[in-house]
């Protein structure tokens, strides 16, 4: 399966489960990790909990078993790494906290060699 097929499928899944506030950042320029990274909202612990199984379900059903799986059974947050898409399904209170959007938007510093050398 293509990635651009993986992501939609996990897309459709997340609007199928009625997951809120749905975001999908291209973090390849970012990082080696992963293609995607999926955020998504449920409303409770219950409905965190059956979107991820749902998209480690239907991943599976089209052929992507995936990597792993954190958190499903506590319900605040639960990551599904699909490989080259990472579905991250939390509270609200939990996404404002961390912030994963403005984490992964924000730009790459690097310091040349003689600024860090000089301090």
């Amino acid at each position: 399966m293509q990635i651009e097929q993986l992501r939609d499928l996990v897309l459709a899944t997340l609007a199928d489960m009625k997951a809120r506030d749905v975001t999908v950042m291209d973090v390849r320029d970012k990082t080696a990790v992963t293609d995607f990274m999926v955020v998504a909202s449920g409303t409770s612990d219950r409905h965190v909990k059956a979107i991820a199984e749902t998209v480690a379900y239907r991943a599976k059903e089209a052929g992507e078993q995936p990597l792993g799986t954190e958190g499903v059974g506590e319900g605040e947050w639960a990551l599904i790494d699909l490989n080259g898409v990472v579905v991250h399904v939390m509270l609200p209170k939990v996404r404002d906290f961390y912030q994963l959007e403005r984490l992964w938007s924000a730009p790459a510093r690097v310091a040349s060699r003689a600024a860090a050398q000089s301090s």
